[in-house]
């Protein structure tokens, strides 16, 4: 198991690189990269040596890995990446229909053949668009995963819920797809709405005790990536969900 943090939660902190040095202290040494600290790689990698911190996995944009993939290798190789996910399209750059979803998934699997060749795992990273119902009944993710099968799963499981499926039936459906989890809590309804309605890990509605051990019993190699997409404090955010995190994997068993 381990245990990171998507930076993305922690964007607004003004000092990104300072920022590493407080991850130790949290239990936190590894982290997930996304486009706000690319801009001085070499600057943040020594930043990261400095304090004993390792980005296992990161986030490319689809467009940017189309229009410049030995671009993206560049930051990838520098910062000592394992694996690599595509986060997000907005929402005027999604398909509505099947074959588009087929050939958004044709897209994913040329990206994961070409970082393949360079011993590096690619996969996407889904929001709660992906499960809701196109207008023939198909789901979005199942296109997905089943049209490109070169690509590895990294689960949103919060995501999932906001989009109206469950989480546990994805795991059990597709957990051979899995590499890494993204752990993050929702809000009771009506509540942290000048958060987006999410919560600190263990704060929320999720039964968080139950999604970890499903996905224990999948594979005991997963990363587990905190994030918030809105956190108020987001220090304060890591400190208390790496705390919470470390109290349900001791009290989860295999």
């Amino acid at each position: 198991m381990t245990l990171a943090l998507q930076l993305y939660s922690m964007r607004e902190c003004a000092d990104q690189i300072g920022l590493l040095a407080q991850l130790p202290g949290m239990g936190i040494t590894q982290v997930e990269g996304y486009g706000g600290v690319y801009g001085d790689v070499p600057a943040y990698r020594s930043a990261m040596d400095a304090n004993g911190v390792s980005m296992p996995t990161a986030h490319m944009a689809l467009a940017d890995i189309e229009a410049d993939f030995d671009g993206t290798m560049a930051i990838v190789k520098a910062l000592g990446v394992k694996q690599v996910f595509a986060p997000y399209l907005e929402e005027k750059d999604r398909p509505t229909t099947s074959a588009g979803y087929v050939e958004l998934a044709g897209r994913l699997n040329a990206a994961a053949k070409a970082y393949a060749a360079h011993g590096i795992p690619f996969g996407w990273h889904n929001h709660d668009f992906e499960f809701v119902a196109l207008a023939d009944g198909s789901t979005p993710m199942d296109i997905l995963l089943d049209n490109a099968p070169d690509i590895t799963w990294e689960a949103d499981l919060a995501w999932i819920v906001r989009g109206g499926r469950d989480p546990a039936e994805y795991i059990a459906r597709y957990g051979n797809r899995l590499s890494v989890v993204h752990v993050k809590d929702i809000a009771a309804a009506g509540t942290n709405e000048h958060e987006d309605g999410w919560a600190d890990l263990g704060a929320g509605t999720i039964d968080w005790a139950a999604l970890l051990q499903a996905c224990r019993n999948q594979s005991p190699n997963l990363i587990y990536a905190l994030e918030h997409d809105k956190p108020s404090d987001p220090v304060a955010y890591a400190r208390h969900s790496a705390a919470a995190f470390k109290t349900l994997w001791e009290n989860t068993h295999d």
